[in-house]
């Protein structure tokens, strides 16, 4: 059973960053799909971003697009995700999910995930 614990969120205004960290524990051995998702009151869980464990591979939602780094560090079984020039609209509830799939399967569509950790807020203020 995978587990998955996100950290990191936090206050920031307008142009500032945050990394956000997701630990995770309990992986077998094949590579997974991990993707970051956000989720503003009263809206839909949008994806953000997804990471191929088993490649590396890489893909932005357009929204984030320049501005949101993901990342991993297979030694530590942590995802990253590095976001600057933050904005008032990137305030939300910033989750972590994993699917033993590839990316190109699953891409950033939330329903397609079946691990997901427990969330962490990130506010931005103008």
């Amino acid at each position: 059973q995978v587990q998955l614990v996100e950290s990191g969120g936090g206050s920031v205004q307008a142009g500032g960053s945050l990394r956000l960290s997701c630990a995770a524990s309990g992986y077998t051995d094949i590579s997974y799909c991990m993707g970051w998702f956000r989720q503003a009151p009263g809206k839909e869980r949008e994806g953000v971003a997804h990471i191929y464990t088993g490649g590396g591979s890489t893909y932005y939602a357009d929204s984030v697009k320049g501005r949101f780094t993901i990342s991993q560090d297979n030694a530590k079984n942590t995802l990253y995700l590095q976001m600057n020039s933050l904005k008032p609209e990137d305030t939300a509830m910033y989750y972590c999910a994993a699917v033993s799939v590839w990316c190109v399967v699953a891409g950033l569509d939330a329903h397609e995930y079946n691990y997901w950790g427990q969330g962490t807020q990130v506010t931005v203020s103008s």
